[in-house]
C-alpha cells in the first residue's frame, strides 16, 4: 500500500486558515480563495486534498458547504472532507457533490448507531472515523469538548462495526510544527491489525514525512508546514510519488 499525501485546507468564513491546537482564537488567514489554493495544489502535483469546514465543526448551520462543493468540482482532486457532518442528509449531500470520502468526527462519539449505519451503507473506505485525541481522550465539536472515551476503546468499537480507516489528530500537536505523534500512531498500528491510519497534526518537515511513510500510514495530512514554507509541495510529490 502506497501512502497517500493530502495537503490540507481548513476553512473559516470562506478563508483558507490554520489554527494552533484547535484554538479558534488562534486563526491565521493564509488565503481568501480556498478554490484557488486547491487548484494550486493540483498544479504542484497533488492527487488528493483534505478539506475541513471549521465553521461547520462548531455550528453546522454556519457552514462553507458551497465552497467545499466548488473545490471538489474545480480542483480535479480526490477530496476527503469533514466538519459539521451530523446527519445522513449531510453524508448524502457531500457524496452527491463528489466527495471521495468523508471524515466523521463529533457524531462518531455522540451518535454511534447512525455512523454504524453509514459504514454499512457506504463502506469503511468511504466513511473515515475522525479520532481527534487530547491526552488520550477523544475530543469533539471542533475540539471544544473532550469525552471520557479513550482512543483505543473508541477505535476497537468502530472496527468491530466494519470501520477500517481512521484519521487520528493529536490536538496538542496540531498547527504547532513540532512533530507528529509518532509514538501514538505506532501504538495504534501495533494494537489493531489491518487498520488504515491517517496521520494528521504537527507534520513539519520531509524527514518526518519519510518516517510516517516508513510506518506504512494509509495517508499523511500536511497543513501548516506547506503554508509556512517548511515543506515545498513540488519536492514533496517528487520524493514521495503520489500516484
Amino acid at each position: 500500500m502506497k501512502t497517500k499525501l493530502y495537503p490540507a485546507i481548513d476553512i473559516i468564513n470562506g478563508n483558507c486558515v490554520r489554527l494552533e491546537k484547535g484554538d479558534y482564537n488562534s486563526v491565521k488567514v493564509y488565503d481568501t480563495d480556498p478554490i484557488d489554493v486547491a487548484i494550486g495544489f493540483k498544479h504542484a502535483g497533488a492527487d488528493y486534498l483534505h478539506v475541513v469546514d471549521l465553521d461547520a465543526a462548531k455550528n453546522p448551520d454556519i457552514n462553507n458547504r458551497n465552497i467545499v462543493a466548488d473545490i471538489i468540482k474545480h480542483s480535479g482532486l480526490k477530496v476527503q472532507t469533514g466538519g459539521g457532518i451530523r446527519s445522513a442528509k449531510d453524508v448524502e449531500a457531500l457524496f452527491e457533490v463528489g466527495a471521495d470520502r468523508l471524515i466523521i468526527g463529533s457524531v462518531a462519539v455522540t451518535k454511534k448507531t447512525d455512523v454504524y449505519e453509514w459504514i454499512d451503507q457506504y463502506g469503511g473506505d468511504k466513511i473515515v472515523i475522525g479520532s481527534d485525541v487530547l491526552n488520550g481522550k477523544i475530543a469533539t465539536h471542533g475540539w471544544m469538548n473532550v469525552s471520557d472515551e479513550d482512543i483505543f476503546s473508541f477505535i476497537k468499537a468502530y472496527m468491530d462495526h466494519g470501520a477500517n480507516t481512521f484519521l487520528c489528530t493529536d490536538i496538542t500537536k496540531d498547527g504547532m510544527l513540532q512533530g507528529a505523534s509518532i509514538l501514538l500512531y505506532q501504538e495504534i498500528l501495533n494494537t489493531f491489525q489491518g487498520i488504515k491510519l491517517i496521520a494528521s497534526g504537527g507534520v513539519h518537515d520531509m524527514e518526518e514525512v519519510q518516517k510516517l511513510v516508513d510506518m506504512k500510514m494509509e495517508s499523511i495530512i500536511v497543513g501548516k508546514a506547506i503554508y509556512e514554507g517548511r515543506i515545498i509541495l513540488e519536492k514533496l510529490f517528487n520524493q514521495f510519488d503520489n500516484a
